[in-house]
């Protein structure tokens, strides 16, 4: 759980998602929690702390993920973990084991992460 103020996760979501849909590369940073899309149309929410990740749009078109969202707090349905592998942002899904390579998603992504 990561706490807030006065914004909701939800809306920061959808707000990626529409960037992702206009395959923008963009970084939404809230505390722990970074939110990115990529000029490819994918979308994904990451936990810098835990290394945790939800892929939240793909190829411009959303994808389903689960958040529990209230004025002061969130929680999300983490679905894998990420790492960052020098230009790639790596991706292991936890159901299926799948691994799903980025590269050079954003400039300077690793800084951020």
């Amino acid at each position: 759980m990561v706490k807030g103020k006065n914004f909701r996760l939800a809306d920061k979501i959808r707000y990626i998602q529409r960037k992702a849909a206009d395959y923008d590369a963009c970084v939404v940073s809230i505390g722990q929690v970074v939110l990115f899309s990529t000029a490819t149309g994918d979308a994904w929410v990451v936990d810098r702390s835990e290394q945790l990740a939800a892929r939240v749009a793909r190829d411009g078109d959303p994808e389903p993920v689960h958040i529990e969202d209230n004025e002061t707090t969130f929680r999300i349905g983490w679905e894998g973990q990420y790492r960052i592998d020098g230009d790639a942002f790596v991706y292991l899904d936890a159901d299926t084991g799948r691994i799903t390579s980025i590269f050079s998603p954003i400039e300077n992504l690793a800084e951020v992460l």
